[in-house]
């Protein structure tokens, strides 16, 4: 008996499931600094991932715990998935109801996490305007007219019965008021809804879809989905739509036109990518997160003399920035600050040893991170109201406009100060990459449209003759239940060799610059010759960074643009376009995902979709949506099968614009050429 006790004890302690870091990822910096986590005993997410299972029933969709009466959790209907589906929660509610409820609460999750995100921005903005901080200005002065008419606010001013232009001070302060009106003005539907083509626009007013404010949209899913409120799958998708609408074409897109023109719009720059940027003889601060607002001024004063110099009176060599997630994005596009980290690799960063100050914002900030940071002299900050840790280790530097440069001065001078508490024992594994990012709709136009003429006809030219086969956005963030950034990059490779151009945000972005696929040399070893020739021709990579997740928004006018240039149909949904997220794992994802089926864009997801074990639900979303707004969710795993459904698509799209076969490139007089502009 002494013996079985002795051996159950012993069952009961041993070590717990470590991951195989080949399995875990494919970078070597990850493998590496995951190796020796484990070597000193700190768990990290991919460990974790290991020893901790998902939820069967949950990852089917059909769990509900909305009333305390639950959680509900159904089964697969008896005889699989085309067996007769007589499933209900305790209420009732069917596997369809619970399926479209959870999704729908996805999407609100998602929507709100963006547009809160942008109305953050849009207070920080009008408090510019409003010249109540010395620390933002307007930078991008061009950018704000160009989003005015928008907006519904003049540019210009009748005087004397002349034309005027008006103060550039008053157009930013109307731009701030109207734009903050968005998240909760009591009539009326979202302005920058006619920023679609007209033809979507007609659609989604037919469908009853146009979102009215966007905080009413995500309030009205969460009463929606309340214990015995809608019970038609249909009707809660088409709620879900309105919510995902107003973040795509509401929430996120003002918080990119806003950004843009607070701290300027970003074009093509060169900088580095992976945990290799970190320096040991430098103090390094990295920022992760996803709000700019504290971080760009992070920036100036980490590269200000003063700070410089007092980094180095303390023993360092300089100070280096370097980001991890969206507000990596974000400043990279606009300053070329170095791309530390995707999301799995968080941890990691701390596991260096030489991080000497981590400081985070908003969304996907892992909160074993104060954790990790008790194992080495590494100081972690938070600085938004909404997102504090528990733990004692963890300093809060809550972050005021008002109050921007002191912030941030405070936070570069603790950094510094840390620094010589750094331990011996550091580990930098020696890989980056060279990046260029910083693209965005006006530097497409640019390069791909030429210099002077400022259109995407040449885009639309090369994808009619087929050089360029069709257009990719891919997007999203690593998923620890997959291996990571493989599915990110072999999809990415899969579409470039087929002549598929991609558009890339967020955490794709930075798994596509840390295998260097974000150069122009890449095209010739990466591509198909159509793509290659175009990329030679253009010096572009195959690949385009567009920036972060709320740039998604990039997206959507970039295909607005194509439509507008013509000779590729009417809408969205008629263009050679595929949407994809291979490693997603955040509801932004859902919410994301969702706004581009709603806005005609046919759209695969890899892992998992939270709707598997509501088959008739799975079949809406999947076939039927396609008939309302062109556009459909789909799911596949495999990344190669991944990125060639969506190859599938395009070529469908192609053949139905009458453009399936190569042309050859037709020399134009002038003549020719003013009349297909005309």
């Amino acid at each position: 008996m002494a013996e079985d006790k002795k051996a159950k004890v012993a069952k009961a302690v041993k070590a717990p499931k470590l991951a195989d870091p080949k399995e875990a990822s494919i970078d070597l910096g990850t493998q590496e600094l995951l190796a020796r986590a484990q070597k000193l005993g700190i768990d990290t997410v991919f460990d974790r991932a290991v020893s901790m299972k998902p939820c069967a029933i949950g990852m089917q969709g059909i769990c509900c715990k909305n009333c305390s009466m639950g959680p509900c959790r159904l089964p697969l209907p008896k005889g699989g998935i085309e067996g007769e589906d007589d499933r209900k929660g305790l209420c009732g509610a069917t596997a369809n109801t619970i399926a479209a409820r959870n999704f729908i609460r996805m999407i609100a999750g998602g929507a709100s996490a963006h547009s809160d995100h942008g109305r953050c921005v849009a207070e920080v903005f009008l408090s510019a305007a409003r010249k109540e901080t010395e620390a933002y200005q307007i930078k991008d002065t061009e950018k704000l007219l160009a989003i005015a008419p928008h907006l519904g606010v003049a540019t210009t001013v009748e005087v004397d019965g002349e034309t005027k232009d008006r103060d550039i001070d008053e157009i930013a302060l109307e731009v701030g008021e109207v734009a903050m009106a968005e998240w909760g003005k009591p009539s009326g539907e979202l302005l920058y809804m006619k920023r679609a083509p007209e033809a979507l626009y007609e659609k989604w007013k037919k469908q009853g879809v146009l979102p009215r404010n966007i905080d009413r949209e995500i309030v009205e899913i969460m009463h929606r989905t309340h214990m015995g409120v809608d019970q038609d799958y249909k009707n809660l998708m088409k709620q879900g739509t309105r919510a995902a609408l107003a973040d795509g074409w509401g929430g996120s897109m003002l918080a990119t036109d806003l950004q843009d023109v607070l701290f300027g719009t970003p074009y093509p720059l060169q900088s580095e990518a992976n945990l290799g940027i970190m320096k040991e003889d430098h103090v390094n601060i990295i920022v992760h997160g996803h709000e700019p607002v504290l971080s760009e001024i992070l920036v100036a004063v980490a590269q200000s003399q003063e700070m410089i110099d007092y980094a180095k009176e303390k023993g360092a060599k300089g100070i280096q920035l370097g980001g991890i997630c969206c507000t990596a994005n974000e400043l990279l596009q606009r300053h070329g600050i170095p791309t530390a980290a995707t999301f799995l690799q968080q941890e990691l960063a701390i596991i260096t040893g030489a991080c000497d100050a981590m400081v985070v914002d908003i969304q996907c900030i892992m909160q074993n991170l104060a954790n990790v940071a008790k194992c080495f002299h590494t100081k972690l900050i938070t600085t938004h109201p909404i997102a504090k840790m528990e733990q004692d280790n963890v300093i809060h530097i809550e972050f005021d406009e008002h109050h921007a440069l002191e912030d941030a001065k405070r936070i570069v001078k603790m950094s510094i100060d840390n620094f010589a508490n750094r331990g011996t024992d550091v580990v930098i594994p020696p890989y980056k990459t060279t990046q260029i990012a910083g693209f965005g709709v006006e530097s497409i136009q640019y390069h791909l449209g030429g210099t002077f003429r400022g259109t995407y006809y040449t885009l639309n030219d090369n994808i009619i003759n087929g050089r360029i086969r069709g257009i990719a956005g891919v997007v999203g963030c690593n998923n620890a239940r997959t291996k990571h950034n493989d599915g990110h990059v072999r999809v990415v490779k899969e579409l470039i060799k087929n002549d598929v151009i991609v558009l890339t945000t967020g955490c794709n972005a930075i798994a596509c610059a840390m295998e260097g696929l974000l150069t122009p040399e890449a095209a010739a070893v990466h591509c198909g010759p159509g793509l290659a020739e175009i990329c030679e021709v253009v010096g572009i990579p195959p690949v385009l960074h567009l920036g972060s997740c709320v740039d998604n928004s990039r997206i959507l006018l970039a295909a607005t643009e194509v439509v507008k240039a013509g000779g590729l149909g009417n809408d969205i949904c008629d263009l050679p376009v595929a949407g994809s997220a291979p490693e997603w794992m955040s509801e932004k994802a859902i919410s994301i995902g969702h706004y581009f089926v709603a806005s005609g864009v046919y759209t695969v997801f890899g892992v998992t979709l939270p709707t598997s074990g509501a088959p008739v639900f799975h079949d809406y979303i999947s076939k039927e949506m396609e008939n309302i707004y062109g556009g459909k969710w789909d799911l596949e795993v495999d990344p190669v099968k991944h990125a060639q459904l969506m190859i599938a698509h395009i070529d469908k799209k192609r053949k139905e614009l009458g453009i399936d076969k190569a042309r050859e490139r037709v020399m134009m007089d002038m003549a020719s050429r003013q009349a297909l502009e005309a």
